[in-house]
């Protein structure tokens, strides 16, 4: 059914700056219309003001006068003819976007144990003998078996590690099980809840 003098948004033009809303767009169109240089201008200055009423936020920015006066061109359609109070050749930077950011080009071995265990691994075999490295062989060790514990993955004994962790750091490092000390890791499912039991009287 069509009713006479409704006007939907999707039969409207997209708006190019939507947060400041259509009545703002039908201004600056009002303003390119304008015959006088003079007329446009003030009509420009008063858009503005309107502009900076409709997002607030907008004055958070240290430069916002220069946002508001970039928006205002390019919501013209670049055809607003003024002399412009400032520098807007550079408006149209702000529809540009970002360049998606390229995945790394490398695989995961291990998925349960990850990149950053992988990366641990590699330093560990460059690393010469001392307190570094077995600190850093500590923390290691410790990561790997939180790992096997969150993915479930087999065995999470403590051999399972060692085995691991002297395999692909081709033998450099060799824990001692005997003396070394894992931290107490307790998996999610064994974790106590809170709720105690009342007890029947």
């Amino acid at each position: 059914m069509e009713i006479q003098g409704l006007d939907y948004n999707t039969q409207r033009q997209a708006l190019l700056m939507p947060e400041y809303g259509r009545e703002i767009q039908k201004m600056v169109d009002h303003a390119v219309s304008l015959p006088s240089r003079e007329e446009r201008l003030r009509c420009a200055k008063t858009i503005v003001k309107m502009m900076e009423t409709k997002v607030p936020q907008i004055r958070e920015n240290a430069n916002y006068q220069q946002t508001l006066w970039d928006h205002l061109y390019l919501m013209s359609g670049k055809e607003l003819d003024i002399d412009w109070p400032c520098d807007v050749s550079e408006a149209e930077r702000i529809q540009n976007k970002p360049q998606p950011m390229p995945r790394p080009d490398t695989s995961i071995r291990l998925r349960h144990y990850g990149r950053l265990v992988e990366e641990l691994w590699e330093r560990l075999k460059e690393m010469p003998e001392g307190p570094e490295r077995d600190e850093l062989t500590r923390q290691t060790a410790n990561q790997m078996k939180r790992d096997l514990v969150l993915w479930g993955h087999g065995s999470i004994d403590n051999e399972k590690v060692a085995d691991d962790l002297a395999h692909y750091t081709d033998g450099k490092i060799q824990l001692d099980l005997n003396s070394f000390a894992f931290e107490r890791f307790i998996p999610a499912d064994e974790m106590p809840t809170g709720k105690k039991g009342k007890k029947k009287k």
